[in-house]
């Protein structure tokens, strides 16, 4: 089939479900790289999905992908294989007490699904609290509680579903004497409100440590232990989704670590499959006792499957041995100086943030306005695949495009700074 009858096609058969399709058609994969049709190479600095986190086609992962399926990949969802027990005991081994229950899921939304529907049935209340810039899947409830995108056109959202003020520090207007920014202020008039709106139900607070599809909005150091407070004191569930965090990405196991905080549930997904579709739930034995003798009910086609729990030990068996963590967190300091520069070198380059291997930069038309350059976005995103690079930009309304970048913990110091090097020269080249 021609490029042209390919194109055709998609056009004739495909629903599109969200944006334009990167305009190559993609046929191999290996490393940081992926390899259109005409055999060129572009270097991926999204991970596919932000999910590659070995980079495209790894040895061990496909090794472990051909064992499992020629011998154990798949059962009836009540049968219990030794990956899946195998897999549970070592997630539980790298987090704090309690969390050392697991349920093996397939997608990130269908883990935070999982997590919210355990929150509703434990604390007996159903309002979900997120971000108002939060993505958590577009399944019904984590759809509920996704606030940055698809909220209008398909009906009446789950009920219960409230927001709290994203913490921006680039664009929040709670701001101290002296300019800098107030979160605490922020958050605190966050719950006011929280408190105002409920109807005194309030089941869970679901967060990401870092929001990606928000922005690269980094959670400041504090926040999650006062949020977690807020919690308690109304007798909510904190729920983290480290579906791009976790496992190494920001130069931590985890990305909560950092701040010292131990959620009620934690959800895993993208990062824990590298690529594959693995996700996870982890809880206390007391939630999931008290879920337990409630009815919790998650009976799905492919929970506990073999092929997952394998794949995902193999990942962690990988960063374990090629100490990945520590190189995203060197990696993420080489990153984060060489964004630096750009904002140095650039009035359109407004803001770096994020930590590790998952960082953003965010454009704005200069730096005295801060005003949104949407045009300047799309035009960097098409000069950089261009020259031969894959950057995702994220569009939002009153932000300026935001730039994640995030590439396989297993990329190559050369092409990270060749990365770079592809993105100033496209911001040169639409600047100027």
């Amino acid at each position: 089939m021609d490029d042209r009858t390919f194109w055709q096609h998609a056009a004739d058969h495909l629903v599109r479900y969200g944006g334009d399709f990167t305009p190559r058609i993609i046929e191999r994969a290996a490393g940081s790289y992926v390899y259109d049709a005409d055999g060129k190479a572009i270097l991926d600095f999204t991970s596919g999905q932000m999910s590659a986190l070995l980079g495209h086609a790894h040895p061990d992962v496909v090794r472990t992908v051909g064992e499992s399926v020629a011998t154990l990949d798949h059962l009836y969802s009540g049968m219990l294989s030794r990956p899946v027990v195998d897999l549970a005991t070592r997630l539980a081994g790298t987090l704090p007490d309690p969390l050392s229950r697991m349920l093996l899921l397939s997608t990130g939304a269908e883990s935070n699904e999982a997590a919210i529907k355990m929150a509703k049935t434990y604390t007996g209340g159903y309002e979900i609290v997120a971000f108002d810039r939060s993505w958590h899947g577009m399944t019904s409830g984590a759809g509920a509680a996704t606030f940055s995108a698809g909220r209008r056109g398909s009906g009446p959202p789950m009920p219960g579903s409230l927001t709290l003020p994203t913490p921006n520090a680039y664009r929040s207007p709670f701001r101290n004497a002296d300019g800098s920014y107030d979160w605490e202020a922020e958050l605190d008039y966050g719950f006011r409100l929280l408190d105002q709106q409920s109807s005194g139900s309030l089941a869970a607070c679901l967060v990401e440590p870092i929001l990606s599809s928000g922005g690269i909005i980094e959670l400041p150091e504090g926040y999650l232990a006062r949020l977690k407070q807020h919690c308690v004191e109304r007798g909510m569930l904190l729920i983290v989704d480290e579906a791009q965090t976790g496992l190494g990405r920001t130069g931590t196991l985890y990305a909560h670590q950092r701040d010292g905080v131990v959620p009620d549930l934690l959800t895993l997904s993208k990062t824990l499959g590298a690529g594959l579709p693995v996700a996870a739930v982890l809880t206390s034995p007391e939630i999931e006792q008290v879920c337990h003798d409630r009815g919790f009910l998650f009976f799905t086609t492919h929970v506990s499957d073999p092929l997952a729990a394998s794949v995902a030990l193999t990942v962690l068996d990988v960063l374990e041995r090629d100490d990945l963590v520590h190189r995203a967190r060197t990696l993420g300091k080489e990153l984060h100086d060489r964004l630096l520069g750009l904002r140095d070198r650039f009035d359109v380059v407004g803001d770096v943030r994020g930590r590790g291997l998952l960082q953003g930069i965010e454009l704005v038309t200069d730096k005295q306005s801060k005003a949104p350059a949407d045009r300047l976005g799309r035009a960097v995103t098409a000069a950089c695949l261009d020259r031969g690079l894959h950057v995702n930009i994220v569009q939002l309304p009153g932000m300026g495009g935001i730039f994640r970048i995030a590439p396989p913990l297993t990329i190559e110091p050369s092409d990270l700074h060749t990365g770079v090097d592809i993105l100033e020269a496209a911001l040169r080249a639409c600047v100027h």
